[in-house]
């Protein structure tokens, strides 16, 4: 008797969506149910791996280079496998979900390349995550439009050779997706986009002279790049295409892949494309790890903390010598600023401190970097242009002037600002104002004329939570209490109220987002990621 068929994934508490069966064929799901079978449990082991390392970063308040991967480090013969030509030249990246509006403007932006977003600029409700993927498949047969119903404004994507080339970004290990279980557990988030986007267009973009390229979020160690490159190579082999075919940018934004960025893409190398700095991510994982070692990692506020402290300026130039000494792209971070359409002159200044950040980046060697927006592409486009010229990259630029000792990349008290009660109030409105539009499923909110995601409300509660427990005395003498941020979140709250008007605050989810940001800033128990507890409470 032949064994019974393997179960199918259910789809659990969704309501049905326009088109889903062109995403969730029996054939789709099936992959997806393979490699959950496959690699859920490694997946599992990896995250509990996390939670050892976390409790020995307590015990220490240090960490450094890995012993055991030093031969790897030493190594000066290995490189990661060549750039793709569509891939190649990187010097302007645009972020942003993947709706419908955002998928044509981005891949007309001019950018190089869209960072298609299933992760931090996308709450993962289940209309995003399928409704996401079905916006990709169309941009890809050229059938998708867009008219502004508010407006009538109609969006067309321009010829192809005009477009950017995606690279998309999936969910972190972390996040599950509880609408896709197999015998009543959910899939990993991370294998639902990976696996929905590669079985659907991996060909497709083959066929039109591109490939399945990918930017891994929230990497913590070479072995959670290991499990990706095991995906990969499955992947490939299952859809019948070469091995090498998958290009994967590997995001450094937690403190302990700072520490093995080169064995991140050893792991990877036959798939390694380049790595990228990110700014918030990385400074919420340093509070998240160092968060009980004491005043001398308490971080000021946010905007104070720029890429030109030495902490972080020890972290993008170890980033672009170890990209360039393996043959991998360096990309720079984000430009989060959101064009005004009323005041001219904070227009100025931002596009001021944009060129600036980006003429840095240039300079410091990087072969391209990141904006929110399209009007900040020719900015960022005249920084890189100014280096490059014609050169594709600067990856000849070795940086060999670089050297980054272990304790470099976290000499917080490097920086001599100081936490101030302004700060909390920032970190308390951003907070409220995002965690409020991710409830209604916006993932990329802007806020005070900056573009946010989830890394921004990640921040924002980790630095409430880090100054409360460390007993910062701000400079107009207020004690940083639990009592302090309760009050100045009800007034916040209130002052929403009266900006917005009461109809307005009863149809959002302003109490709730209120609610939950003092239940991540205010818990002992610090929540490993704030959209684990958000998620429960997701539409």
């Amino acid at each position: 008797m032949s064994a019974p068929a393997p179960s199918p994934l259910a789809i659990v508490d969704a309501e049905p969506l326009p088109r889903q069966e062109e995403v969730l064929t029996d054939a789709a799901l099936a992959f997806v149910a393979e490699l959950h079978r496959r690699f859920t449990p490694r997946r599992d082991e990896l995250l509990a791996r996390r939670g050892e390392r976390r409790a020995e970063i307590a015990r220490t308040s240090t960490l450094d280079f890995l012993p055991e991967t030093a031969a790897i480090r030493a190594d000066d013969s290995w490189k990661v496998a060549p750039a793709p030509a569509a891939l190649n030249d990187r010097r302007v990246e645009i972020t942003g979900p993947t709706d419908r509006k955002m998928t044509i403007n981005a891949l007309n932006s001019g950018a190089r390349v869209w960072l298609a977003d299933f992760e931090d600029a996308s709450a993962p409700t289940w209309e995003n995550v399928v409704l996401g993927q079905l916006n990709l498949i169309d941009a890809y047969t050229r059938s998708i439009d867009f008219t502004d119903p508010r407006s009538g404004k109609s969006y067309a994507l321009k010829p192809a050779d005009e477009l950017a080339t995606v690279v998309t970004r999936p969910r972190g290990w972390h996040l599950n997706e509880r609408h896709l279980q197999l015998d009543g557990a959910p899939v990993p988030g991370a294998l639902v986009d990976f696996g929905l986007y590669f079985f659907h267009n991996a060909q497709r973009l083959i066929d039109l002279g591109k490939g399945p390229y990918f930017y891994l979020p929230k990497t913590e160690s070479h072995l959670e790049a290991r499990l990706w490159n095991d995906i990969f190579v499955f992947a490939q082999d299952y859809v019948g295409i070469p091995r090498g075919t998958v290009r994967a940018t590997v995001l450094i934004e937690t403190i302990t892949a700072a520490y093995e960025m080169e064995e991140i893409l050893y792991e990877l190398r036959d798939h390694a494309s380049g790595l990228n700095a990110g700014r918030w991510d990385y400074l919420f994982s340093i509070v998240k790890n160092f968060r009980d070692g004491g005043s001398k990692f308490v971080l000021p506020d946010r905007n104070a903390v720029t890429m030109t402290a030495p902490f972080m300026r020890a972290y993008t130039e170890l980033l672009v010598r170890t990209c360039h000494k393996r043959g991998a792209h360096a990309i720079g971070g984000m430009a989060a600023f959101i064009p005004s359409r009323r005041d001219a002159e904070v227009n100025k200044v931002a596009f001021e401190k944009v060129k600036a950040d980006k003429d840095r980046e240039a300079h410091d060697g990087f072969d391209g970097s990141w904006v929110a927006h399209p009007d900040l592409v020719p900015i960022a486009m005249a920084s890189f242009d100014a280096v490059l010229g014609e050169k594709p990259n600067q990856k000849e630029r070795l940086r060999e002037d670089v050297s980054v000792a272990a304790g470099d990349l976290i000499a917080i008290d490097t920086l001599d600002a100081r936490p101030t009660y302004e700060g909390l109030r920032n970190a308390v409105a951003v907070g409220i104002r995002y965690i409020e539009a991710w409830l209604r499923g916006m993932g990329a909110v802007a806020i005070f004329n900056l573009m946010e995601d989830a890394a921004t409300a990640e921040i924002s509660r980790s630095q409430i939570w880090q100054w409360i427990n460390a007993d910062v005395v701000f400079e107009n003498g207020e004690h940083a209490t639990a009592e302090l941020a309760r009050t100045v979140a009800a007034e916040e709250l209130a002052a929403i109220r009266a900006e917005i008007g009461d109809e307005a605050f009863a149809a959002g989810r302003w109490q709730q987002a209120h609610d939950l940001l003092l239940q991540v800033s205010l818990d002992q128990d610090y929540a490993d990621f704030l959209t684990l507890p958000a998620y429960e409470q997701l539409g």
